[in-house]
């Protein structure tokens, strides 16, 4: 991992946590989305660089409209249906080396609200090179579907908790 310098000085405990949504995108065959991420301050680990769809939720902003928006930045995808939505809000800390610097250095980690949907399109309609039509800058630089219990594994080890916190929350989807 390289070294990175703080933006400044910033004890985390001080700090708030970004309110985020996350995706939990499920095909016909019970599969989910997951892409693996291009770079960034969270891209920590070359080996596990796969993640589901997930981002803040803006200002004024309700957390469902911004899963939605937030997977058509990141995906294209439009065609979903909504099948479940986590009863609680996941949290993450930063890595201590993250911490000042990850989204410029005002968050400790994240607070997620996390949501299952239906791809009801076809994958011709995912597109992670030209996600929202071109109007966001790629995310990704590969996709693939992937079985849900496989999750936690394929994820940086600072969000691993979060992803069995989301395999045993929708596990009844897919079982």
């Amino acid at each position: 991992m390289r070294k990175m310098a703080r933006h400044k000085d910033v004890s985390p405990e001080h700090l708030p946590y970004r309110r985020c949504v996350g995706v939990v995108l499920l095909n016909a065959e019970n599969l989910v989305f997951v892409g693996s991420r291009t770079e960034g301050p969270e891209h920590t680990d070359s080996a596990r660089p796969w993640q589901m769809p997930q981002g803040g939720i803006d200002d004024g902003e309700e957390p469902y409209p911004a899963a939605l928006r937030e997977l058509y930045e990141e995906t294209n995808v439009r065609s979903v249906e909504l099948l479940a939505e986590a009863r609680d809000w996941f949290t993450y800390d930063l890595p201590p080396e993250l911490v000042g610097h990850a989204w410029k250095g005002k968050y400790r980690g994240q607070t997620q609200k996390w949501f299952a949907l239906r791809f009801t399109g076809t994958d011709s309609e995912i597109d992670i090179h030209h996600p929202a039509g071109g109007a966001h800058p790629p995310e990704f630089k590969a996709w693939r579907w992937e079985r849900l219990e496989r999750l936690p594994e394929l994820i940086v080890p600072f969000k691993r908790a979060v992803y069995h916190r989301v395999v045993q929350e929708f596990a009844h989807l897919v079982g």
